[in-house]
């Protein structure tokens, strides 16, 4: 039986592939920090692979976070934090880190997202 191009099974690859077997990141980057493409990933990332090449054009002229592109490019956040992380050391991302938070401002914060979500 032949898969069909919209068969989710038919683009599954194993996480540690796509990372040449690498499970943790460069550098640690918050789940909510902010990527945006620089100059040299605009001209770069078509050469280093269709992962990052997806995350470049991506955030090419639109900031994302972290959970973002995990969530648009479909893969693991574990895998996204990799890729991304190479990606900021070679500079083809640049990394806008989140403003630390205290316990309570995160807090409120998670309360109001929490309420606006109940408002919908």
């Amino acid at each position: 039986m032949e898969k069909s191009p919209d068969d989710p099974r038919g683009a599954l690859v194993r996480p540690y592939a796509v990372t040449r077997g690498r499970t943790e990141p460069q550098r640690d980057i918050a789940i909510e920090a902010i990527l945006l493409t620089t100059h040299r990933g605009q001209q770069e990332a078509r050469f280093a692979g269709r992962d990052k090449q997806a995350i470049a054009s991506l955030c090419d002229g639109r900031a994302q976070s972290l959970a973002e592109i995990a969530a648009y490019t479909r893969l693991p956040l574990g895998v996204s934090r990799v890729l991304v992380a190479d990606m900021v050391a070679d500079g083809l991302l640049a990394l806008h880190e989140v403003a630390q938070v205290h316990d309570d401002d995160r807090m409120q914060l998670l309360e109001r997202v929490l309420s606006g979500l109940r408002r919908l």
